[in-house]
């Protein structure tokens, strides 16, 4: 009677641990249970080259023409100069600083810029220009990716070329001479807001630099500013602006702008 009830108990137990082991043989993890068919990205067409514009992309300028830049300071037809494929600065009394007549808010940018072979000049006064990722308002408003001469000219390291103008040292100093063209490739996220205009998410900024990571993700403070604390005022959508500086040095030079939108 023993031996039963021993072996009664001894099968009782071998049926209860095999209970849960034939559950979890059951919900073992299979390749389909992370595998995510829908949706399905949208087909975009690479350029001939890394440079070359995408088949979304929007030419903001191709070498022809100024059609999708405007004057910031009265929205007239842009008052640059476009010569052999190339856009150069006018630094000419009533020129000023260009933007372009759409406006944008999450995107990826692709531009050139070269500076001249016989520039002059030291510090800040030597080749400075600027890609305003969001141009919030008349003048230098907005978020500023600078340009200038960084090779082999001193100047303070948040105010030089791939520089998130006094806010984001460049990671690397990958310039080229004067003379030679030059590559931004940007992915820049736009700032949101609250109703009350606080900051609901802050802008970010990628950046390569003739291929060379030297923005990573940054968070901006708020927009750039020659003078003071960077602070953020609420916008939705922004013109991309490139500006006439004013130093004395000799005008920089623009070509293959193009930019994708971003969600």
């Amino acid at each position: 009677m023993r031996i039963q009830l021993s072996l009664l108990s001894a099968l009782a137990t071998l049926a209860f641990v095999a209970a849960p082991l034939t559950a979890q043989q059951t919900d073992k993890p299979k390749p389909q249970d992370t595998e995510v068919w829908e949706p399905v990205p949208k087909v975009v067409t690479p350029g001939a080259t890394n440079a070359a514009p995408p088949s979304d992309a929007i030419i903001l300028f191709d070498g022809k023409n100024l059609d999708e830049w405007v004057s910031v300071q009265d929205k007239s037809p842009a008052k640059w100069v476009v010569g052999d494929g190339i856009l150069t600065v006018s630094k000419a009394p009533g020129s000023g600083n260009i933007e372009t007549k759409r406006t944008f808010k999450n995107y990826q940018l692709h531009i050139e810029w070269r500076i001249p072979e016989n520039i002059t000049g030291s510090d800040q006064a030597r080749g400075n220009s600027g890609v305003f990722l969001a141009s919030t308002g008349p003048g230098d408003a907005g978020y500023e990716l600078q340009v200038l001469d960084s090779y082999n000219n001193k100047t303070y390291v948040n105010g030089q070329a791939g520089s998130i103008y006094k806010q984001g040292i460049p990671l690397a100093n990958p310039n080229r001479k004067p003379g030679e063209w030059q590559t931004y490739d940007v992915v820049w996220t736009a700032p949101t807001f609250n109703d009350d205009g606080s900051v609901k998410t802050p802008a970010y900024v990628t950046v390569f630099f003739n291929g060379v990571l030297v923005q990573n993700h940054f968070e901006l403070k708020g927009e750039t500013l020659y003078i003071g604390k960077p602070f953020y005022k609420k916008y939705d959508t922004a013109p991309i602006k490139l500006q006439a500086h004013g130093d004395h040095s000799e005008p920089i030079s623009f070509r293959n702008i193009w930019v994708r939108e971003l969600p």
